[in-house]
């Protein structure tokens, strides 16, 4: 036991030493955090649009003032013609515009429907997915006004019966996208700190050449390897408090779950993220190779983890590489703890799986490290 304190000891002190260490550490996950949860959002703002009306009546005017009056769209000009409105788009001067045509108050009036022509940059599909809901939804609004008055002026009788929806938004009332990406940023963060460091100093060792002054010392291997990566164990467990400290000051993100939990899972998820570390650090000589190995498989883990798409969009074959993916149990586990106050049972087959990639891991991580005496 003496033998494992004084790596650790030597290994804290060699983390402080190291000058250039210390800003990855403790500024840049702060930065991190704060700039990509409000970077990192599907929402859409500031949406360029432009209207052709051909009609020029009230109907048509009230149409567009409910668009002036969004937050999400800045209503730019009114177009003579649609050939003018498709050139201002093709030049990227707006994002969408709306077609009212000739005789559209009459028709409606007298037809009670008349078809609008919605016209949306979809080069970015997402983007124009979200832009057309919103199109959507301000017109069935504005759409329902009209039918009610039309109805009240011609015969309240004829007046027909409808069934409105009352929504309820569970776990995020105000449909803050913060509240959803913060959590996945804050596994992010723990997930990219914890592996790079702990790669980079087991090569770093190499590269200096104490690596093999260790490896001939009387020091077992368990005792080095549980030396060397208790300290990045206990870093991974400050980042988390750090960034869970940050979510509530800053960002006032919800934390309905037992804290306690999340960190015993947390404990366990960074055994895995350190046992991915030393596998690395094992077949690399130096710390470049061993930062391009950690981001190559990074990148797909995030990718493929739910942060920023739902894997129930994904095709299936991606769907069950995501089974062996420990950041998507991170993030799943967080957002059930954090914004549901998921409990123990909730959680447990996810631990399970995680409890077992870890046990993997660090087998594979410690069978493949060479000690030679």
């Amino acid at each position: 036991m003496n033998i494992i304190l004084y790596i650790i000891r030597k290994e804290f002190k060699q983390i402080f030493r190291n000058k250039g260490m210390l800003p990855i550490i403790f500024i840049l996950p702060v930065l991190q955090l704060v700039i990509l949860s409000n970077a990192a959002t599907y929402e859409i703002k500031n949406i360029q649009f432009g209207y052709v009306d051909a009609d020029n009546s009230s109907t048509s005017r009230g149409l567009i003032e409910q668009f002036e009056a969004s937050t999400y769209f800045n209503v730019s000009e009114k177009f003579p013609s649609d050939k003018e409105a498709s050139q201002a788009m093709q030049e990227g001067a707006i994002d969408a515009y709306l077609n009212i045509p000739v005789h559209f108050e009459r028709d409606l009036q007298k037809d009670k429907t008349k078809a609008l022509g919605v016209i949306i940059d979809a080069i970015d599909g997402s983007a124009a997915g979200v832009i057309n809901v919103y199109i959507t939804q301000i017109i069935q609004h504005y759409n329902k006004t009209i039918v009610t008055d039309l109805v009240q002026v011609s015969d309240m009788a004829q007046q027909p019966d409808s069934i409105d929806s009352i929504p309820l938004f569970w776990y995020n009332q105000t449909l803050n996208y913060k509240t959803f990406m913060v959590p996945g940023i804050l596994v992010l963060l723990v997930t990219m700190i914890t592996l790079f460091l702990s790669g980079m100093n087991i090569v770093r060792e190499k590269e200096i050449g104490t690596l093999e002054q260790i490896n001939v010392t009387p020091i077992r291997k368990h005792h080095f390897i549980i030396g060397k990566l208790f300290p990045f164990w206990v870093l991974g467990m400050g980042l988390l408090t750090i960034g869970l400290i940050l979510a509530k000051v800053i960002f006032n993100t919800p934390m309905l779950g037992n804290l306690g939990l999340l960190y015993a899972y947390t404990s366990v998820y960074i055994l895995v993220i350190l046992g991915m570390g030393l596998f690395i650090s094992n077949f690399t000589d130096t710390q470049q190779q061993a930062m391009f190995i950690a981001w190559f498989f990074v990148v797909i883990f995030i990718l493929m983890s739910g942060l920023f798409t739902p894997i129930e969009s994904m095709p299936k074959w991606a769907q069950l590489l995501t089974e062996f993916n420990p950041i998507k149990y991170f993030v799943e586990i967080i957002r059930m703890v954090m914004l549901k106050g998921s409990g123990f049972t909730d959680i447990f087959p996810l631990a399970i799986k995680t409890l077992v990639y870890a046990i993997i891991m660090n087998g594979l991580a410690v069978w493949s490290y060479k000690k030679t005496s």
